[in-house]
């Protein structure tokens, strides 16, 4: 009898998530209401060259990133007069748990847990609480020339970017994450993960170009600007990127045909 009964309390207490986490998903893709995004920084190295740019960052840093969305929401005809507002959290000290490389689905599913088990403990900037939480983890160019790939939850709403602490590439550390918010909305990836070369037509800001190359934006969920066939270039800033077709119509913006 106990055992049925907690095996009952499990599965209406799995039930319960499930059905706030649908209504949290379907509040935000309805574009009614603005969705309130937090970024938290965090010193990825410890080093504090990192630490200092960090300090350095405001909210109106990441304004683009609203601005940038809201022009392209108008191009699909969202009504929402200003459908993000971007807030920056002061810095965390701690670090969140890695995402394994080439994970399996069990291994992947243990991590997108515990990356949100973890959100849940450190998730106490100042004010109402988010929508969208993103936590942005900042590295030092001159010891990490690359970092590890970026991560969008799309159950949760939450996403880990891994970025630079420069100045110099704060723009497409803009691209980085907005690509990772679309991701908590429902956008998926439109680049093949072995070469990073965008999918065509998706993955093409400008899929009826003619001559198709080079193309001279990205889509943001492709994620680089096809030069050639075989070469692209990385957004140097949002300004150089569009919300391609199907990617409005994963986040809500338009209805499938």
């Amino acid at each position: 009898m106990w055992r049925t009964l907690r095996i009952a309390l499990l599965l209406i207490a799995l039930a319960t998530v499930a059905l706030t986490h649908w209504r949290a998903q379907s509040r935000a893709t309805a574009w009614e209401h603005t969705l309130h995004v937090t970024l938290y920084p965090i010193n990825a190295d410890g080093r504090p060259a990192t630490a200092r740019y960090i300090d350095s960052l405001s909210t109106d840093d990441f304004a683009p990133i609203a601005d940038w969305l809201e022009t392209h929401a108008k191009a699909y005809d969202v009504t929402l007069l200003r459908p993000l507002r971007v807030q920056l959290a002061p810095p965390l000290d701690a670090r969140p748990p890695a995402p394994p490389p080439n994970p399996s689905m069990l291994e992947a599913i243990a991590w997108s847990l515990h990356m949100r088990y973890w959100a849940w403990q450190h998730d106490d900037a100042p004010g109402p609480r988010p929508d969208i939480r993103l936590f942005v983890q900042y590295h030092d160019p001159a010891i990490s020339p690359a970092v590890q790939h970026s991560v969008g939850l799309e159950k949760g709403l939450l996403g880990l970017a891994n970025v630079f602490a420069t100045r110099h590439e704060h723009g497409s550390n803009l691209v980085v994450i907005a690509h990772e918010m679309l991701h908590t909305l429902g956008a998926t990836d439109k680049y093949d993960p072995a070469s990073l070369q965008p999918r065509f037509p998706d993955g093409y800001a400008e899929p009826d170009r003619n001559p198709r190359y080079p193309q001279t934006q990205a889509e943001i969920m492709g994620g680089r600007i096809p030069r050639s066939a075989t070469l692209a270039d990385i957004p140097a800033h949002l300004r150089h990127t569009r919300v391609g077709a199907l990617t409005a119509r994963e986040i809500g913006w338009t209805r499938p045909r």
